[in-house]
């Protein structure tokens, strides 16, 4: 009776651990992706830089991650995501000192591809760490904390590093995050044996004895399709980062004050689109559906701001609802891919197909960019609603691919 009792509990506390563990960590990585665009205007002061110079950063970080991320998936499912994932944060750690102690551009361009190595590696590590030891009918929430964990560690950038840099200096707020995420990874070091994983059955070998550097996993046209996905994906979150609450601004008059929180009610309300999209995740065949509506319903919501006279009050109110909306698809848009996915790939399906994040974030910049300099502002607007639409589209051609590709098989 005892064992009875005690078993259930005790998966859902190793789930649960493993679950926060790998939360804390995706923040942290969220977090390092914005330490230096807050500080863009003291940086521009002290190196005698323009913005285009500081934009290029971040240029260089995505791609420098997109490239990192496609190789650590061949390197997690051959040594196990535990190492991989220390060896990422202390490079996030050793970019954020090295950020502090620069003295010209080109440091700060040095240090940021650290950085981006740093940053690479942590979707296959997470994706393979959350599908191999989280219990099945759980990984719904997992996906879903993880997503919050992002939101809110791209939440925490500006909120620590502005304040610490008008009470001391960027360099102190600098010395300050790299603190932060030392102390994440001696904190992940002391429950190091919660993130072990044997990689000798499923990672090493098929059931056809292939090695663990096999390719055939790109063959899978699903694969290809979440690649895709994900780039969109990507470029609509960059869009909505970079350009939408200042193009939002400008076509309806909106107070700065109220400009400004516009991001962040997103990401709040995203992150809390998230935990309903958890629950909404436990059936995955309905994932596409979710998705579908999701992002339909941002679109909507996009073209409202494109195309109506909405006053300024009602703004962030509309910036929530799409966050709202978009975070409550995430975990089922996490489900995609892992429905996609061999057993014995995980970590390489993972790093090809979220490799579209950080290509999607290099490109929409060079994109809308351009529109948001010439006044253009409903374009960039119509131009993520435009995104939206195929997000929508691709969702249900990645599982048409899927059910096709079975249907030969």
């Amino acid at each position: 009776m005892t064992s009875t009792i005690s078993n259930p509990l005790s998966a859902v506390q190793r789930d649960a651990s493993v679950i926060g563990l790998v939360a804390l960590a995706h923040g942290v990585s969220h977090f390092c992706q914005l330490l230096l665009p807050p500080l863009f205007p003291w940086l521009k002061d002290a190196f005698a830089v323009s913005y285009a110079q500081l934009g290029l950063l971040l240029t260089i970080f995505f791609v420098v991650s997109c490239a990192v991320q496609t190789a650590a998936g061949f390197v997690v499912d051959r040594l196990g995501p535990r190492p991989v994932l220390f060896a990422g944060l202390s490079l996030l750690g050793l970019a954020a000192l090295g950020f502090a102690a620069s003295q010209s551009w080109w440091m700060l361009a040095g240090f940021t591809v650290l950085a981006g190595i740093g940053n690479g590696v942590f979707h296959p590590v997470d994706y393979t760490l959350l599908n191999r030891k989280v219990t099945p009918r759980r990984l719904g929430h997992a996906y879903s904390a993880h997503g919050i964990s992002g939101s809110l560690g791209w939440a925490l950038a500006p909120a620590m590093l502005v304040p610490l840099t008008l009470a001391y200096s960027w360099r102190i707020a600098l010395v300050a995050a790299a603190a932060l995420t030392f102390a994440v990874l001696a904190l992940l070091w002391l429950h190091r044996d919660t993130l072990s994983l044997d990689v000798t059955p499923a990672a090493k070998t098929t059931s056809e004895g292939a090695d663990d550097t096999s390719l055939a996993f790109l063959a899978i046209p699903a694969v290809w399709m979440c690649f895709a996905f994900f780039l969109l994906y990507a470029m609509a979150l960059s869009v909505v980062q970079s350009f939408a609450p200042e193009a939002a601004r400008q076509l309806h008059d909106v107070p700065v004050h109220l400009a400004a929180i516009c991001l962040t009610v997103y990401m709040v309300c995203a992150a809390a689109g998230m935990v309903a999209g958890g629950f909404l995740a436990t059936d995955p065949a309905r994932s596409e559906r979710i998705v579908g509506i999701g992002f339909g319903l941002a679109a909507l919501i996009a073209l409202t701001l494109a195309l109506a006279d909405v006053p300024a009050m009602v703004v962030p109110v509309l910036f929530g609802l799409m966050g709202l909306v978009t975070g409550s698809s995430g975990p089922s848009r996490d489900l995609l891919v892992k429905r996609s996915a061999p057993d014995n790939a995980t970590g390489r399906v993972y790093g090809v197909v979220y490799s579209g994040l950080d290509i999607g974030q290099a490109i929409a910049p060079l994109l809308i960019g351009p529109l948001m300099d010439q006044g253009r502002y409903r374009t960039v607007w119509l131009a993520l609603v435009l995104v939206q639409g195929v997000l929508i589209v691709s969702a249900f051609r990645v599982s048409r691919v899927r059910r096709v590709a079975r249907a030969l098989a």
